[in-house]
């Protein structure tokens, strides 16, 4: 029975969810709920919840973390600066001529909207006001529209400066040095946020190009569902049009090239590359008259929400972790995955599996806090590199955020697609983007210097 209680608080937790109550306190109170029972009972050691201050007392002073507020500051900034406006309409002047040039526009702006602002949500409903509309008009299957713009919205997980990096190069940082100190290595290795940054670019890119191949693909062999702008249209665009590009494409460009640029050469860190970018954030729209003192009152307003949700839900997440602890679940999930057949990749497939669900239910947040500090100790100690498991993971969430019935990016498209767009066109239009996730993290695991090469060869020179 006791081993069965930690695996039971878990299920209990996610069970609470599913009736619709807010996470932080669903995390915290069922674990409290259980602390007490197992006290009475005489399986758990109240102890364990006398580390919960010191615990958030390094939530407080952590200078990583500081990053999420900035990075949060610089999306909800961008967001209002019509920045996303700009660059679909200059992109579908400038491949608007060709089939498919409306997806392939609505992919970069996602990737470039993803490099930029790095929240999910806000871009899959950016992206599904602007471009819908405009792709139905211009008589785009509505499958390959709505699967387009929830695909390209969610590249948010994945290119950096990513939230989720963020959060999971934290977590995964104390998991390293945990499995470490576990193997006997007394001067651990660490693995920063910039490292997890640095490793996404190489995997982020090559799904955009397989997003981009694959519209391609649709244009030649399904040129009905991507259509071309009718050629009387494409002379509305002018000789201005090379000038335009230049001044829409050349703020945001300036902008990514600023925050991982300067992580990349080693002059920030990432906390201090978030600032630049929200600086940078600022400039952008003051650039485009969008910035007064209402808007800037808006966006620290959004950002302290966000950003409180956030911070709570990590507090939350530290109380069930310490409780799970107490009642040995550490124990008990070692044991599980050290016992499943096939080794490391046994337990990584399971591991990614059990993840790839709970991304119906939670999101990344959530399971980046509660998931893998308790999972990833014991991956690490198997010998796997912490920056291509982090990929792995953001990969994995992406694909789960996309799968029907319950991916949350279609929750997010469904919000604010119209009336004659069916919910069936949505699930039809993600499913080749859901394979082309999967193919993407069979390629992850089997050449996984796919993620490492690059960090490798910028700390080695």
């Amino acid at each position: 029975m006791e081993a069965l209680l930690p695996l039971l608080l878990f299920v209990v937790v996610c069970l609470v969810l599913l009736c619709g109550y807010p996470v932080a306190f669903s995390l915290g109170g069922t674990a409290l709920a259980f602390a007490w029972i197992g006290g009475l009972a005489g399986y758990f050691d109240d102890a364990f919840l006398s580390a919960l201050p010191n615990r958030l007392y390094g939530v407080m002073t952590n200078e990583t973390l500081i990053a999420v507020p900035l990075f949060i500051f610089m999306g909800v900034m961008l967001e209002r600066s019509r920045v996303a406006e700009n660059l679909l309409d200059t992109m579908a002047s400038l491949f608007g001529p060709l089939r498919g040039g409306l997806g392939i526009s609505v992919t970069l702006v996602g990737m470039l909207l993803a490099a930029s602002t790095g929240i999910v949500g806000a871009t899959v409903v950016t992206m599904g006001l602007l471009s819908l509309p405009t792709m139905l008009r211009r008589n785009y299957d509505p499958g390959l529209s709505t699967g387009v713009i929830c695909a390209s919205g969610t590249l948010g997980q994945i290119i950096p400066p990513s939230i989720i990096l963020v959060l999971l190069g934290d977590v995964l940082s104390a998991a390293y040095q945990q499995a470490q100190l576990n193997m006997g290595i007394y001067s651990p290795k660490t693995v920063s946020v910039g490292d997890l940054f640095i490793g996404a670019i190489v995997p982020g890119l090559l799904l955009v190009l397989l997003y981009l191949a694959y519209l391609v693909g649709v244009a030649i062999f399904r040129p009905e569902a991507a259509p071309a702008i009718p050629a009387a249209e494409r002379q509305q665009a002018g000789r201005s049009l090379l000038v335009r590009v230049i001044k829409v494409l050349l703020p945001p460009l300036l902008l990514i090239v600023a925050v991982l640029g300067s992580i990349l050469m080693g002059f920030a860190t990432p906390t201090e590359a978030a600032s630049v970018g929200a600086i940078g954030a600022m400039l952008l729209a003051l650039s485009q008259r969008q910035l007064n003192l209402r808007t800037l009152s808006e966006v620290v307003t959004s950002t302290t929400r966000v950003t409180s949700m956030v911070f709570l839900i990590l507090i939350g997440a530290s109380l069930f972790s310490l409780v799970f602890r107490g009642f040995g679940g550490d124990d008990v999930v070692t044991d599980l995955l050290t016992d499943l057949p096939g080794g490391v990749f046994g337990s990584m497939l399971v591991v990614m599996l059990v993840m790839f669900l709970l991304g119906f239910i939670l999101d990344f947040i959530e399971i980046t806090f509660v998931v893998v500090p308790i999972v990833g100790p014991i991956l690490l100690s198997m010998g796997l590199d912490p920056v291509w498991l982090g990929i792995m993971i953001a990969i994995n969430l992406q694909t789960s955020f996309l799968t029907p019935p319950f991916g949350f990016a279609l929750f997010y498209l469904r919000g604010v697609a119209p009336p004659e767009v069916t919910t069936g066109a949505i699930y039809r239009g993600v499913a080749p983007f859901i394979l082309i996730q999967l193919v993407m993290l069979g390629l992850l695991a089997y050449w996984p210097h796919l993620a490492t090469w690059l960090p490798h060869a910028v700390y080695t020179d």
